[in-house]
């Protein structure tokens, strides 16, 4: 009987495992984007740890990290040669004197015509289903050169410009976690008698009247019109 050695037991091994700990972490990993990035980051961490100590999983390092790259992609933080300088867009995204991301204090008065969605409105997410509530809107973008190129082609991004984008707000993995992005119109679809779970609602809203949230009186001067339906 052929001998094998110790190399060749550890491909044997990983290749034996790998399908049933794919399903593994698609089970413990949760059924939201944002679940599964978190995940995905921790058992990296475990891996490394792993890797370090006992063997080099170059194959496995290549497929997670597709995996943290796919889930990065939703708010626009995929692979980078600068991650500070990523890490300080995504902080942007919470809040910003720039007026990006839909962070403007200019009241958004006259209403266009073209914006369909309403702060407080709920809203599913179409490539990911996530649920969450919009807290601001920009008649067309406002963001970072470098936040356009990273989510956008260059065909893709001059059509963006033009297009209503909205900040929405998302559960997080946790009881206390949040996620937050901002989204064109075109990716975003209203929701009825729907009241999601989500932190923080209550600093932009006052409660939830069966179809939508409420806003609080200092964003309803910044979004006068969204507190009337359409005729």
């Amino acid at each position: 009987m052929p001998q094998l050695s110790a190399a060749a037991v550890l491909q044997l091994v990983l290749l034996l495992s790998a399908l049933p700990a794919q399903y593994f972490i698609s089970q413990w990993s949760g059924s939201t984007s944002a679940q599964r990035y978190h995940a995905t980051t921790r058992l990296l961490r475990i891996w490394k740890e792993w890797r370090t100590s006992y063997f080099d999983g170059t194959a496995w390092m290549d497929w997670a990290n597709q995996q943290m790259s796919n889930i990065q992609s939703f708010v626009g933080l995929g692979q980078d040669e600068h991650p500070p300088e990523s890490l300080a867009i995504e902080s942007m995204l919470y809040d910003n004197e720039e007026g990006y991301f839909g962070a403007s204090k200019i009241a958004r008065s006259p209403r266009p015509p073209y914006v369909f969605l309403r702060v407080g409105e709920v809203v599913m997410e179409e490539k990911g289903n996530m649920i969450g509530v919009v807290v601001s809107w920009d008649p067309e973008m406002r963001a970072p050169p470098e936040w356009v190129e990273r989510v956008y082609s260059s065909s893709e991004g001059i059509k963006a410009e033009n297009t209503p984008h909205y900040k929405v707000l998302f559960s997080g993995p946790g009881p206390s976690s949040l996620l937050v992005g901002y989204l064109p119109q075109t990716q975003l679809k209203r929701v009825s008698r729907t009241r999601p779970d989500i932190p923080t609602l209550e600093n932009y809203f006052t409660h939830f009247d069966g179809e939508r949230f409420v806003m609080q009186p200092w964003l309803k001067k910044l979004y006068p019109e969204d507190a009337f339906e359409d005729v």
